[in-house]
């Protein structure tokens, strides 16, 4: 299953924090920013039903995520 999320992230800097926090929670699962997007979109490929997990993560560490639906 592929999760979209809107997020807050700016930097690469953003992104090396979250990483193990995302790759803890869904370590069989590969996840990329697209900080050239205007919603900044964290893509989430993974065979889990968990995008509350992937929100959460996001929410703890002080940004803003949202899950887009298509």
């Amino acid at each position: 299953m592929i999760y979209i999320f809107k997020t807050s992230v700016q930097r690469e800097e953003d992104i090396r924090q979250l990483k193990p926090y995302l790759d803890s929670i869904q370590p069989w699962a590969k996840w990329n920013f697209d900080l050239e997007d205007c919603d900044k979109i964290l893509r989430v490929d993974t065979p889990r039903n968990d995008a509350f997990s992937i929100i959460r993560v996001l929410h703890t560490n002080g940004f803003q995520c949202e899950e887009l639906s298509y």
